[in-house]
């Protein structure tokens, strides 16, 4: 069985691949974090705003959906969001580029947050949505990005985190060496509801600053029973897999795009749960639920 580049470790970049590389910024100055006490302070964080948020929808008699109603998004000068692998669901790229060469340009260091919209169920119960850090340094082949995705009980206000089993995958409670390298970057975003909302798809995109190896992991979660299941094309060569959403044609399979670097059309590929492989050329992803953008979503206060 062939293995994933990204499980082979990091290879050195090709002349084509300009995927992730140039963007060298200089300024002195470095931090270092704890990456999962980080992440703990994040979870507590959310949990209290959600507490918050669920005591004021009651004061205000909302109804049990009120939260899965879509609202404007907020004024906003920043340009729509490019992705490293063209994804369809992009990560906050220019968010990260920004930020990188703000916070070193000024003050050499620091953490930053990102909140993206919240991703409603279909039936209006539950909301996913991701919280992304970035621990900027001076030299941004030295800064990591991680993230903490959340699904939020809309009637309750209870919280659950959803993590990714891939290997630069961020988990709040666990330590996981490869994820605290310098230059990394481990984003876990929702793509999709399933159409009856018993499970979402997310995307796990994993990459390294200033290289071109980056690539998608599909994590399915059962709302049912609270599990997480992590799932790529397997027993095929590619160097970089983009996760499209869930497939048209058969419900519990998701889609990806998967082939060398350089592909001009690279090939679709159908996982199912088990991780079973298959071809799919004649399927179409297909996506459920309602992007709702709320007022807190985007970059957020720093500390």
């Amino acid at each position: 069985m062939l293995q994933h580049p990204l499980l082979r470790g990091w290879r050195p970049t090709k002349p084509y691949q300009v995927t992730l590389a140039a963007i060298l910024l200089m300024v002195s100055g470095i931090v270092t974090f704890d990456s999962s006490a980080l992440a703990k302070k994040l979870v507590k964080e959310e949990v209290s705003a959600s507490k918050v948020r669920s005591q004021k929808a009651k004061d205000a008699r909302a109804s049990r959906y009120a939260l899965a109603v879509p609202t404007a998004a907020p004024a906003s000068s920043e340009p729509q969001q490019t992705d490293p692998l063209d994804s369809p669901h992009p990560v906050p790229w220019n968010w990260i580029l920004t930020t990188q060469e703000q916070v070193s340009s000024a003050k050499g260091a620091g953490v930053r947050f990102y909140r993206t919209p919240s991703l409603v169920s279909p039936d209006g119960q539950y909301a996913a949505y991701s919280r992304i850090q970035i621990q900027v340094q001076s030299e941004m082949y030295k800064s990591r990005v991680s993230s903490v995705m959340f699904v939020e009980n809309l009637a309750t206000g209870n919280l659950r985190t959803v993590s990714a089993n891939s290997p630069l995958a961020n988990h709040p409670l666990k330590k996981n060496e490869p994820a605290d390298m310098p230059g990394v970057i481990s984003i876990l975003m929702p793509v999709s509801w399933s159409q009856k909302g018993d499970r979402l798809l997310a995307r796990q995109f994993e990459g390294q600053f200033n290289t071109s190896d980056a690539s998608d992991y599909a994590v399915v979660w059962d709302r049912q029973q609270n599990r997480a299941k992590t799932l790529s094309p397997g027993k095929i060569e590619y160097s970089q897999a983009v996760l499209l959403g869930w497939s048209q044609t058969k419900p519990d399979q998701v889609l990806f795009r998967a082939g060398e670097l350089g592909d001009g059309k690279p090939p679709l590929w159908a996982v199912n749960l088990r991780g079973q492989t298959v071809a799919a050329k004649k399927d179409q992803p297909i996506v459920f639920g309602r992007s709702v953008a709320n007022t807190w979503a985007g970059p957020q206060a720093h500390w």
